[in-house]
C-alpha cells in the first residue's frame, strides 16, 4: 500500500482504499516484502517462545469473568487446575513435538486458540441459559476440546497414541 492508500496486488491490480478503511496484516515473515513496504509498516515482532500460550489461557478466563459469561463461579480455578493436570504436568507441548505425525503442522498458539474456541462453544449453551456446570462436566468438556484441538490434525494411529500416552496417563474421564 502506498501513501495514497492504494493497495497494489501481486498481479498489478490496484485497489483504492477509503479514508475510514484500516488494514492489519499478520504475516509469518517478510521475505517477499519490499523495503518500501517494510518502511511503511508499524511492525511488532514477538517470537512464540517469548510470549508462549499461557497468557492466552489467562486472558480467556479473565475475559469470561469480566463479561460474566462463566458457567460456574469456580471456572477460573478449574481451568487453571486442568491446564496444570493435562498440559503442564504432561509436558504436552514437548510431547507433541516428538514422534507424532501431523497431517498439517500448526504452531502451539494455534492449537491453544482452537482449544479455547471449542471450549467456549461447548460451554455456550450453559452460559446462555444460565445453567451452572459442575466440575466433572467442565472436565469432560475440557478433555473433549483438548483431544480435538491438539490431536485432531494427527493421523489415526497417532490419535490413538495420544489417547493412550496423554489422556489415559492423566486418568482423564473418557467415554
Amino acid at each position: 500500500m502506498d501513501d495514497n492508500k492504494i493497495l497494489t496486488l501481486a498481479n498489478a491490480e490496484r485497489i483504492p482504499m477509503s479514508d475510514n478503511c484500516k488494514m492489519t496484516f499478520e504475516v509469518e515473515n517478510l521475505d517477499n516484502a519490499s523495503p518500501a513496504t517494510v518502511s511503511r509498516c508499524g511492525i511488532i515482532y514477538v517470537s512464540a517462545p517469548d510470549l508462549g500460550w499461557e497468557p492466552l489461557l489467562e486472558t480467556w478466563s479473565l475475559d469470561r469473568a469480566s463479561k460474566k459469561e462463566v458457567c460456574a463461579n469456580d471456572e477460573k480455578d478449574w481451568m487453571s487446575s486442568l491446564v496444570t493436570k493435562y498440559m503442564i504436568k504432561t509436558n504436552l507441548e514437548i510431547a507433541l513435538q516428538k514422534g507424532y505425525l501431523y497431517m498439517m503442522p500448526a504452531p502451539m498458539i494455534i492449537k491453544v486458540t482452537q482449544f479455547l474456541t471449542l471450549l467456549t462453544a461447548c460451554l455456550l449453551p450453559h452460559t446462555q441459559k444460565g445453567e451452572p456446570v459442575d466440575k466433572k462436566c467442565f472436565e469432560l468438556y475440557f478433555v473433549y476440546c483438548l483431544a480435538w484441538a491438539f490431536a485432531g490434525l494427527f493421523e489415526i494411529d497417532d490419535r490413538m497414541r495420544f489417547h493412550r500416552e496423554i489422556l489415559e496417563k492423566c486418568n482423564a474421564p473418557l467415554p
